[in-house]
């Protein structure tokens, strides 16, 4: 997919607000008919532009209480040992997000565990034993101002 036009912007817009309306439902919304809307949607989907849909799930009403930013350190930056670390993180459940970052640290990862005797033992038994990892810092967070993962699509589109 080369450049998204107003239809795609719109398809895009609206799928992240609701990404169960029905093909019907969203070529109403976008203004067109049933067909192109959903050639739109595959062609944005084959091109990884629409990467997945997923339910959005309270994690505190599933009992996992505790978010923490966890800042680690590597021993070193080097390409290999970077990789190994990377593939290590992705195979870890409770790692929700991993930032490789700029600054102090490596990456900055979010992190969500039952309660903070979990975490704790987590982080002495999984993240300080990670490849390559030389410390760590966590923050903890003591409530959610705003956790949408909406992207801000309309400050792109000219």
């Amino acid at each position: 997919m080369e450049t998204l036009d107003k239809f795609d912007w719109a398809i895009l817009n609206e799928l992240q607000t609701n990404g169960r309306l029905t093909n019907a439902e969203l070529a109403q919304r976008v203004g067109l008919s049933a067909a192109p809307c959903w050639r739109r949607v595959r062609a944005l989907e084959e091109s990884g532009v629409i990467k997945g849909y997923r339910a959005e799930i309270d994690r505190q009403k599933v009992g996992l209480d505790v978010l923490a930013f966890v800042r680690l350190d590597a021993e070193r930056n080097r390409g290999d040992i970077t990789r190994q670390l990377e593939e290590a993180i992705l195979k870890i459940p409770e790692v929700v997000s991993c930032h490789y970052i700029s600054g102090t640290g490596t990456f900055e990862l979010q992190v969500v565990s039952k309660d903070l005797n979990t975490f704790s033992q987590f982080a002495r038994d999984v993240l300080i034993n990670l490849p390559n990892v030389k410390d760590l810092h966590t923050s903890f967070s003591l409530g959610e101002v705003k956790a949408a993962g909406a992207l801000p699509l309309l400050s792109v589109v000219k």
